[in-house]
């Protein structure tokens, strides 16, 4: 299973929307097939291992990191597949969470006289898909916001200067991030201050995340980089002047009022999440993370701490209402800290009661 898993990051930035899957058929204490989903609409990891196995898949047992497909989608059930295959055994990490599924496969597979076993390195398996499980689950995107700060917590000077706070492998590893990610979500202080294009660079790709812009008063300008290539602005105003003046520019363009003349933030995540968009990557100012921290939308975050200090003067994280007592803080709960380059990267969960 631990090799399945390792296959199945192999499409960590290419098999959106479908989940990361690996596959492993073993014999006789030998490996005779093994695959992995590489992109949706294409065979999933299953068949790909049955391909290489043959007719030897007969009484061998499969080893996969998401209970089997039952159901028609882009390609036929892989439940079908392994039951044609005369396998004797499946074990499967985890139960898909798709609704389409959610233990039909397995349920399929063994009233076809074949052993089942479900649960194995289960955690990791889900860990590898959190993305695809909250939105089968919560009808949402899995949001890891990414921030930048000086070791006092401050993101930019009080002019608003922040270029660069970490270095080059901090930069190079935030490349990875997004190369990952289905969606990247930025404001648009974000957007007039830096202009920043919000793509995947310097890594190989086989597809580039929807770019998504929070501008309640549709203030982004047509020129910007980020529209290049397509975007999706997302306001609370509608401006009939403004709007046409974006969609000539490229720019897809929602309206989603919601409290206070800003965005509906939770509303922008169905939809995106109706989109087919698993891992949504925030990198945002201190206004739209105070706001998706404050309305309990965001999952995860990605620190990396520069060895600096900017003072209290600077631009901090989050911009949150004064809270009145301790009890009112956002608790955390710390999942990785490493050095990257010079810099110190902190991943840490917002903790839910």
């Amino acid at each position: 299973m631990a090799q399945a898993l390792r296959l199945a990051e192999l499409g960590l930035n290419s098999t959106s929307p479908n989940p990361r899957v690996g596959c492993v058929i073993v014999r006789d204490g030998q490996v005779i097939g093994e695959g992995w989903h590489q992109r949706a609409g294409t065979p999933h990891a299953e068949v790909h291992a049955l391909n290489q196995a043959t007719a030897a898949a007969r009484g061998a047992t499969v080893y996969v990191t998401l209970e089997p497909c039952s159901h028609h989608g882009r390609t036929p059930p892989c439940a079908d597949a392994l039951i044609a295959a005369g396998v004797a055994r499946v074990v499967a990490a985890m139960r898909d969470p798709n609704p389409q599924v959610a233990g039909r496969g397995l349920a399929q597979i063994q009233a076809a006289g074949i052993a089942v076993e479900c649960g194995l390195l289960e955690e990791p398996a889900r860990e590898l898909n959190i993305g695809f499980v909250s939105r089968m689950t919560r009808a949402r995107p899995w949001v890891r916001s990414k921030v930048a700060a000086s070791l006092d917590g401050r993101t930019a000077l009080a002019n608003g200067v922040s270029q660069w706070i970490t270095g080059p492998a901090a930069r190079k590893d935030v490349q990875l991030l997004r190369a990952r990610a289905c969606a990247i979500l930025t404001g648009v202080g974000t957007v007039l201050a830096d202009d920043p294009q919000m793509n995947v660079r310097e890594i190989e790709t086989p597809r580039q995340p929807l770019r998504v812009v929070v501008d309640s008063q549709l203030r982004t300008p047509p020129s910007a980089k980020i529209l290049l290539g397509g975007a999706l602005i997302v306001g609370a105003i509608e401006d009939a002047t403004k709007i046409q003046a974006l969609r000539n520019a490229g720019a897809e363009v929602l309206v989603l009022p919601g409290a206070n003349g800003r965005v509906d933030l939770a509303r922008l995540l169905q939809l995106l999440a109706e989109r087919e968009v698993n891992e949504l990557m925030v990198e945002a100012g201190a206004t739209l993370n105070g706001a998706l921290l404050e309305a309990d939308l965001i999952d995860e975050l990605v620190l990396y701490m520069a060895p600096m200090l900017l003072g209290d003067t600077a631009r901090g994280l989050f911009a949150l209402p004064a809270l009145r007592k301790m009890d009112e803080r956002k608790n955390l709960s710390l999942c990785d800290v490493r050095q990257v380059g010079n810099d110190m990267r902190v991943i840490a969960r917002v903790n839910r009661v």
